[in-house]
C-alpha cells in the first residue's frame, strides 16, 4: 500500500470530511470527555514505546512506526522501502508465509502495512485478547523476513502491476511530479514505487541493507511496553542515535519551476499549484492548516453548494471553471507543500481558473475576515474527530506524532492550538510563504490554454483585490 503522506494527517482528514459533511460531528461536545493518557516509555536500547488504553474497545491495534521511508533511499535504490513492504508477509525465519497467513486469519485479525516518503509503517487490528500474538507477529515479520531471493523475484511483477494501477490515477501522478519538479535531485522528489528500472533491479542484499541501515531502535515507535521488551529487545542500535522528532535527513530545498505533461485524450487537464509550506514541528503548522480549510475543497459532481463552501468555490462554480478542487497541506520533518489541486474539462479557461485562485490566495495576505476563519477552524476540529475513529486510527495518531515531532498532543492540545489562530495570524502566514513568493506546478491533460510559468508566478505578487 503507497500513501503519498502520512494517511491520519489532519490534511487528509480535512478532505475526508469536506467530501462527507454529514459525518461530521461538534468537537465541542468531544472536547469536555477527558482523554485517555498516551504513556511514552524509552527501553534500555533505545527503543520508544507509546501506549493508551481504552476500556470500552474490544479491539486493540499495535504497531510500528519507522522513521525512514523513501527519503531514505539513494537513486539506486530507490523503491527499496515500498519492496521490503511487499517482502514483510512472505515469510519469516520462524513462520512460512502460508503459516503467518493462516495464524493472522484464525485470530481473525487484520495486518497491513504502508510505505510513505518518510515512514514506513506495520501494524495489526485483533481482538484484545489477542494482542500478544500480535506483537509476535510484528516483530517477527520486521526481525526475521526471510527475504527470500525466489520470493523477490515473483514479486517483481506485483510491483510493476501495482505501479501500473498507480499510473492510472492521475492525482497520484500528478502529485508525484509535483514533488519531483519543487525537490528536483533530492530524495523528497522521487517517487515512493521507485522507477520500472529499479523494480528489476533491486536485489535481496539491498533490502538486507535497508533494514540493517533504517530498522533500528531510535527510528520505532511500537506499541506495549512488556511485550516490547520481550519481542524487540535484540533490535540494532544506531551507532549514531537520532532523538524523535529530529531531522533524519539533509535539510530539502524547494525549488520554483514546474513539470508539464500534455495529452489531450486525457478528458480533463489536473494542475496543481504549491509553495513551500511548513513541517510537522512549525509554529505555524496550525495557520497554514486553517488557511488550507478556508479554501476547503469542492466537486461539483457531488451535488455540494458553492454557497455553503469557500469563497472560491463559489467563483470556481458560478463561472464553470473546475469540475472540481482540492487544497492540501502536506508535511514533512523539514518542508511541505501547501496548495491546491484542481480538475477541469474547461480547458479554455484554465488561465481565468489559475487567476482567479491565486487572487484569493492573495487576499489572504491582506484580507481574511472573521466569518471564513472560524468555520475554517471548525472544520478543522471536526475533521481531527474523524481522524481519531477506532483503535487503528488513534494508533496512527500516536505513531506519527511521536516520529514526525516526539511527543504528542492531545485532541485537547491541538484544539487550543487551533482556537488560537486568529485573522490576523492567517494574514501574517499568508504573507510569509503565500505573497510572491515561488511555486512549484504539475500539469498533465489537455493543458494548452495553461499559462506559462513566469506569467502564473507573477501572480503571486502582482494581484490586488
Amino acid at each position: 500500500m503507497v500513501s503519498r503522506t502520512v494517511s491520519a494527517s489532519l490534511g487528509r482528514v480535512l478532505r475526508s470530511a469536506a467530501r462527507n459533511p454529514r459525518s461530521l460531528r461538534s468537537f465541542a461536545t468531544a472536547a469536555n470527555v477527558p482523554s485517555p493518557i498516551t504513556e511514552v516509555t524509552t527501553l534500555p536500547n533505545g527503543l520508544t514505546v507509546a501506549t493508551e488504553a481504552h476500556s470500552h474497545a474490544q479491539t486493540a491495534t499495535v504497531g510500528v512506526w519507522i522513521d525512514a521511508g523513501s527519503r531514505a533511499e539513494t537513486d539506486k535504490t530507490n523503491g527499496t522501502a515500498h519492496f521490503l513492504e511487499h517482502m514483510a508477509f512472505k515469510g519469516t525465519n520462524r513462520r512460512s508465509q502460508s503459516a503467518l497467513e493462516l495464524q493472522v486469519e484464525n485470530l481473525g485479525a487484520h495486518l497491513n502495512a504502508y510505505t510513505s516518503r518518510e515512514q514506513t509503517v506495520y501494524y495489526a487490528k485483533s481482538f484484545r485478547k489477542d494482542v500478544a500474538a500480535s506483537v509476535d507477529i510484528i516483530s517477527d515479520i520486521l526481525q526475521n523476513s526471510k527475504l527470500d531471493s525466489s520470493a523477490v523475484e515473483r514479486e517483481r511483477d506485483v510491483i510493476l502491476r501495482e505501479q501500473q494501477e498507480v499510473d492510472k490515477q492521475l492525482e497520484e501522478v500528478v502529485f508525484d511530479h509535483l514533488h519531483a519538479v519543487a525537490y528536483q535531485g533530492q530524495p523528497l522528489g522521487r517517487t515512493i514505487l521507485g522507477p520500472k528500472a529499479n523494480i528489476l533491479s533491486i536485489k535481496r542484499d539491498d533490502l538486507s541493507s535497508y533494514i540493517k541501515t533504517n530498522y533500528t531502535t531510535d527510528r520505532m515507535v511500537p506499541k506495549l511496553v512488556k511485550l516490547a521488551e520481550t519481542h524487540f529487545s535484540s533490535l540494532p542500535v544506531s551507532s549514531n542515535p537520532i532523538p524523535l522528532g529530529k531531522l533524519a535527513h539533509a535539510k530539502s530545498g524547494f525549488v520554483g519551476a514546474d513539470v508539464r505533461i500534455r495529452d489531450d485524450d486525457v478528458p480533463c487537464a489536473h494542475v496543481a499549484i504549491a509553495v513551500e509550506g511548513v513541517g510537522w514541528s512549525s509554529p505555524d503548522y496550525f495557520p497554514m492548516l486553517v488557511m488550507q480549510s478556508i479554501f476547503g475543497n469542492w466537486d461539483r459532481s457531488l451535488g455540494a453548494s458553492p454557497l455553503l463552501s469557500s469563497r472560491l468555490s463559489h467563483i470556481i462554480s458560478s463561472n464553470n471553471l473546475a469540475n472540481s478542487f482540492m487544497s492540501f497541506s502536506t508535511s514533512y520533518s523539514d518542508t511541505g507543500l501547501w496548495g491546491i489541486y484542481l480538475v477541469s474539462e474547461n480547458v479554455m479557461n484554465l488561465d481565468d481558473m489559475t487567476h482567479f485562485t491565486l487572487k484569493e490566495w492573495t487576499r489572504m495576505s491582506m484580507a481574511p475576515t472573521d466569518v471564513e476563519v472560524e468555520r475554517a477552524k471548525s472544520q478543522l476540529k471536526a475533521g481531527l474527530l474523524l481522524s481519531l475513529d477506532g483503535t487503528t486510527a488513534i494508533a496512527e495518531d500516536i505513531g506519527r506524532q511521536l516520529v514526525t515531532t516526539g511527543r504528542r498532543m492531545t485532541p485537547q492540545q491541538i484544539e487550543s492550538a487551533v482556537d488560537a489562530v486568529t485573522p490576523d495570524e492567517i494574514k501574517r502566514v499568508a504573507q510569509k510563504y503565500l505573497w510572491d513568493k515561488d511555486i512549484a506546478v504539475a500539469a498533465l491533460g489537455p493543458i494548452e490554454g495553461l499559462l506559462d510559468y513566469n506569467r502564473i508566478r507573477s501572480d503571486m505578487s502582482s494581484l490586488i483585490y
